[in-house]
C-alpha cells in the first residue's frame, strides 16, 4: 500500500479556512426510528405498495426487552436492560449487531433493525433485518463485568438467537472478544459448538478473514464507485472522515491506498484537520498506543467535530453515530459526495437540503454494507466447514458492492430520485416481492 508522506508542522500547513470562526452547533437531533420511517414511506408511495404489504414491512416481527441482573466487583447487584428487535425475516435468518451505550433504546434499535433489512436486500445476501444492544456505559465496567453482561444477556436471549434464526455481530462498544463470549454460552447451552449463532468472531473460533476491516473497505469501494460516476480522480481528491473507530479508520486508510488525501478526521476527542494531508498509518498508530484516542495527535490541528463535517473537500464520510448531518448544518456541507459510513448519519430533514446543493449521496444500507457482506461470508464459511483466503474475501466483497452500487444508481435514475430513496426502493420491493410469493400463513 502506498505510503502516505508525513505532513510538516508548519503554522501554513495548518491554516483553518475564515469559515470556523463561528460554527454553528448541531443542536437538532431527530429520532432515527422517524427518519427511517419517512424515507419507507416515500419509497413505498412511489412502489404503490398496497396497505397490507405496508403494514407488515413497517411492523417488526419481534421485539424482545430483557432485564440484565449482575453481581458487580465491589459485590452489588446492578441491573441492566437488553433489547432486541427482529425487523424482518423473510429473506432469511435475521441478522444485526450488539451495541452497548448507555444512550441505547427501542426507538433507536427498531431503526437500527429496519435498516439492517433493507441493507441486507440492497447487497443481496439471504438476510432479514435485526440488532441488539444493552443500555449501560462500557467505559465504566470492567471486563470481568462486560462479560456477565454478555452472557446473561445471551442467555436471556437463547430461544431467540440460532444459526438458522438470528445471527448477531459487533456494533458500538462490541467486538470479536464479545461475540466470542456470546458463541461460548450459547454453544453451552446447546451442548455443542455452534460457531455460525454469530459473526465477527476471533478467526480461531471460526471468524472470517477480512471481517474486522469489511465495513471500511466497503465504504472505499462505494466511495470509488460514486467517484467513478462523478469523474473525480482518487489521486486528486480529498476527503474528510468524521469518526476514527473501526469503520472510520479503515475507510481513511483504504481511501488513501487510492490516493485520495485526507484532510481531516475525528473521534470523540475533536477533530483533527491538515490541508496538506493526514499521515493515515501515523494516525492510526496514534491511537492504537493512546487507549483509541486522537487527543494530542501532532500531525494536524484541532478542531471540533462540527468542524469536520464542513470542511471544503470532495468526499465527506460520516461514520461516526446517527444525525450527525442535519437541517441545521447540511447548508454548509460543502463535499460533493457523502459516503456514509455510519448508520442514520443523515436526518431525513436533511436530505433534500443536499439533494437540492446536487450532493450526491452514498446512503447507509448501500455504503457501509460490507460488514453484513463479509458476516455473511462468514456464516456460509461456517456452515461449509471450509475457509477461504482473505483475497477471496476481498474479491467478493469488491464484486458484491459495485453490482449494489450499479442497482442502486440505475434504480435512482429510472424513478429520478436520490440514491437514497432509490436503495429503499429497491430494497423494498425485493423483500415485498418475495413476502407476496411466500403468502401470509395464517
Amino acid at each position: 500500500m502506498e505510503t502516505a508522506t508525513k505532513p510538516t508542522t508548519t503554522a501554513a500547513s495548518f491554516a483553518i479556512p475564515s469559515v470556523y470562526k463561528e460554527p454553528a452547533p448541531i443542536l437538532d437531533k431527530d429520532n432515527p426510528l422517524e427518519s427511517m420511517m419517512q424515507r419507507f414511506d416515500r419509497a413505498a408511495e412511489i412502489l404503490g405498495l398496497e396497505s397490507g404489504i405496508y403494514q407488515y414491512l413497517k411492523t417488526p416481527v419481534k421485539c424482545v426487552i430483557v432485564s440484565i441482573p449482575i453481581q458487580m466487583d465491589d459485590g452489588s447487584i446492578e441491573v441492566f436492560e437488553g433489547y432486541r428487535v427482529i425487523h424482518n425475516d423473510i429473506l432469511g435468518p435475521s441478522k444485526g449487531g450488539i451495541r452497548y451505550a448507555p444512550d441505547v433504546n427501542l426507538d433507536e434499535i427498531k431503526a437500527l433493525a429496519a435498516w439492517m433489512t433493507w441493507k441486507c436486500a440492497v447487497v443481496d445476501i439471504p438476510f432479514g433485518g435485526a440488532k441488539g444492544g444493552v443500555r449501560c456505559d462500557p467505559r465504566k465496567l470492567t471486563m470481568q463485568q462486560i462479560e456477565k453482561i454478555t452472557r446473561r444477556y445471551t442467555s436471556n436471549m437463547i430461544d431467540v438467537f440460532g444459526p438458522e434464526r438470528d445471527i448477531p455481530a459487533p456494533d458500538v462498544n462490541t467486538n470479536e472478544q464479545v461475540m466470542a463470549w456470546v458463541l461460548d454460552t450459547y454453544s453451552m447451552h446447546m451442548r455443542r459448538t455452534e460457531p455460525g449463532v454469530v459473526t465477527g468472531k476471533p478467526l480461531v473460533l471460526g471468524g472470517s478473514k477480512g471481517r474486522r476491516e469489511a465495513t471500511g473497505r466497503g465504504v472505499m469501494y462505494s466511495a470509488l464507485a460514486a467517484m467513478n460516476t462523478l469523474k473525480i480522480d482518487p489521486k486528486k481528491a480529498t476527503a474528510a472522515i468524521e469518526g476514527f473507530g473501526n469503520v472510520g479508520s479503515i475507510s481513511a486508510k483504504s481511501l488513501h491506498a487510492l490516493g485520495v488525501k485526507i484532510i481531516a478526521v475525528s473521534d470523540i476527542s475533536g477533530g483533527y484537520y491538515n490541508q496538506s494531508g493526514i499521515d493515515i498509518e501515523a494516525a492510526i498508530k496514534y491511537s492504537e498506543t493512546h487507549n483509541n484516542i486522537l487527543e494530542g495527535f501532532p500531525g494536524a490541528e484541532k478542531i471540533t467535530n462540527d468542524e469536520v463535517l464542513i470542511l471544503q473537500c470532495d468526499i465527506l464520510v460520516p461514520a461516526a453515530r446517527e444525525d450527525r448531518i442535519t437541517q441545521r448544518n447540511a447548508h454548509d456541507i460543502k463535499a460533493k459526495l457523502i459516503v456514509e459510513g455510519a448508520n442514520g448519519p443523515t436526518t431525513a430533514g436533511a436530505d433534500p437540503i443536499l439533494e437540492s446543493k446536487g450532493i450526491l449521496v452514498v446512503p447507509d444500507i448501500l455504503a457501509n454494507a460490507g460488514g453484513v457482506t463479509v458476516s455473511y461470508f462468514e456464516w456460509v464459511q461456517n456452515r461449509q466447514g471450509y475457509y477461504w483466503p482473505l483475497e477471496l474475501v476481498n474479491e467478493r466483497l469488491e464484486e458484491t458492492m459495485k453490482g449494489a452500487f450499479d442497482r442502486v444508481y440505475l434504480n435512482a435514475q429510472r424513478h429520478n430520485v436520490s440514491m437514497r430513496l432509490g436503495s429503499y426502493i429497491l430494497a423494498i420491493d425485493k423483500v415485498a416481492r418475495t413476502l407476496r410469493l411466500r403468502g401470509i400463513y395464517g
